[in-house]
């Protein structure tokens, strides 16, 4: 059987786009994300978005997010961006779309040519919306984690997805392939955990890693960047209402906190090409 996709990227987190409006999502779409998203052996991805009908009334489609090993995932701040540029160059050309995905509706405006700004809503550092277990109910923000024998300063955040960030002195120099999975199994977190390691430029600009649950290091990672800048306003490193430029391995996403913890997100969203796939 013959696959239509779009490739499509937002700072280099990649995925497959498939049109699903009318068919819905295929039933075997983990073991899809799994077989396309393998690099050097077929598309490569970090995983599949499939674009749906709307479930909300007067919103103009649904997003479904599947990680690379197959689990869906409830959002991608990048993948949303994406989104919003298929169905705006597909037929929905409107300068405000709104869109479902498993966290929530959201709201993206488009800024320019490949360039939108997504309403991501409000975060939370509480323990049960991440959700966190064995670090008490109080906020988690800097609090102590160890994470194979050694102990990390962390700061978690649920944006709808849960995170978990870190300030690190050299971010380049850590091996993520070998600490990136003893964080997103730990213990603690019972549905595994998005974990970003981030490095200080000044308060308005920093650098940026994340090692995705179930897809592993990822170039960026639009909801991990804007619980990074959530948990540096939270620890007063970064000023709420100012833009943080932050810079992650595949460009640069800008993030905005807002009164009441709303969160603001600024990106790129570029499609690469369009294919079809024997599956």
């Amino acid at each position: 059987m013959k696959l239509s996709f779009t490739k499509m990227q937002g700072c280099a987190n990649d995925y497959i786009y498939l049109d699903c409006r009318a068919s819905g999502v295929p039933a075997d779409i983990a073991a899809l994300a799994q077989r396309l998203s393998a690099r050097h052996f077929s598309v490569g991805a970090d995983g599949i978005i499939c674009i749906c009908a709307p479930v909300t009334p007067g919103a103009d489609g649904r997003m479904r997010i599947f990680n690379a090993d197959g689990s869906e995932a409830q959002m991608c701040g990048n993948g949303v961006r994406c989104v919003a540029e298929w169905l705006y160059t597909h037929g929905v050309e409107k300068p405000v779309l709104t869109i479902d995905t498993n966290s929530g509706v959201k709201r993206i405006s488009r800024q320019g040519a490949q360039l939108w700004q997504v309403e991501m809503g409000a975060y939370s550092t509480l323990p049960a919306d991440l959700p966190a277990i064995h670090m008490g109910e109080s906020p988690l923000v800097d609090q102590p984690l160890t994470v194979e024998g050694k102990v990390w300063k962390v700061t978690c955040i649920s944006v709808g997805n849960p995170h978990c960030v870190t300030v690190v002195e050299d971010m380049d120099s850590l091996k993520l392939e070998a600490i990136g999975p003893a964080f997103e199994h730990h213990a603690n977190f019972p549905e595994r955990i998005n974990t970003e390691f981030v490095q200080v430029v000044d308060a308005a600009h920093l650098k940026m890693r994340v090692w995705e649950r179930g897809s592993g290091e990822t170039w960026a990672c639009g909801t991990g960047t804007c619980a990074t800048v959530a948990a540096l306003t939270e620890l007063g490193i970064c000023p709420a209402g100012q833009e943080i430029h932050v810079q992650l391995r595949g460009g640069e996403l800008v993030i905005r906190v807002l009164p009441g913890r709303q969160l603001l997100m600024t990106g790129s969203a570029v499609t690469v090409y369009e294919g079809v796939a024997e599956v």
